[in-house]
């Protein structure tokens, strides 16, 4: 049985076979037979991504139920004050349904992040800063979607940690086989995050 913790570049499917697009796939970058992604990153967002050849682990590390914490990195229009993140930690109605509490945080001291290729865009008149969401649902593209009702839209998105086990510094397009040690990381972690008004 494998494992494997893959930092998945932007512009990169999660997925084996195209889909019309220009974007790339998995298939590009060595991963051993018979192993798929566990969820989803979208083409434009960045980070870990898991693949596996076990059956049953995507319900495991996807269902609300067992509480698995991802942790994104967003990097938004200007800087939220506090009662922004606090409509963000509390829970959002997006398309009819209300999100579920999450943690939400400016990132202090900004963190250094490698540019991305191709770059975001650029505005001089209008600061960029980075925000740190972990959430236990996964609703399609749920983090901008987030951001942008409460006025900040997402620039660039980068997954840093699932569970307990951080990306760290595995470089963009490498993949590695996670160990026992850290694949409890992943998968005996379970947590509930309740707001608290």
């Amino acid at each position: 049985m494998v494992l494997i913790a893959f930092n998945k570049p932007w512009g990169v499917l999660s997925q084996f076979t195209p889909d019309g697009s220009k974007n790339r796939t998995l298939a590009g970058f060595g991963f051993p037979k018979d192993v798929y992604p566990l969820g989803r990153l979208d083409a434009d967002s960045e980070g870990l991504l898991l693949l596996s050849d076990e059956p049953g682990l995507n319900a495991r590390l996807l269902s609300p139920e067992c509480g698995h914490l991802r942790t994104y990195w967003a990097q938004v229009d200007n800087v939220p004050e506090e009662k922004a993140l606090v409509r963000l930690r509390k829970g959002l109605v997006i398309q009819g349904r209300r999100t579920l509490p999450c943690r939400a945080r400016l990132i202090e001291p900004q963190p250094e992040v490698a540019a991305r290729v191709p770059p975001i865009r650029f505005r001089q008149n209008i600061p960029a800063c980075w925000i740190e969401i972990a959430l236990t649902e996964g609703r399609n593209r749920q983090v901008r979607k987030m951001t942008a009702a409460i006025g900040h839209p997402t620039l660039r998105l980068i997954r840093v940690r699932i569970g307990d086990y951080q990306l760290k510094a595995l470089a963009p397009g490498q993949w590695k086989k996670i160990n026992h040690r850290d694949r409890n990381k992943i998968f005996n972690h379970q947590q509930r995050i309740c707001h608290e008004p």
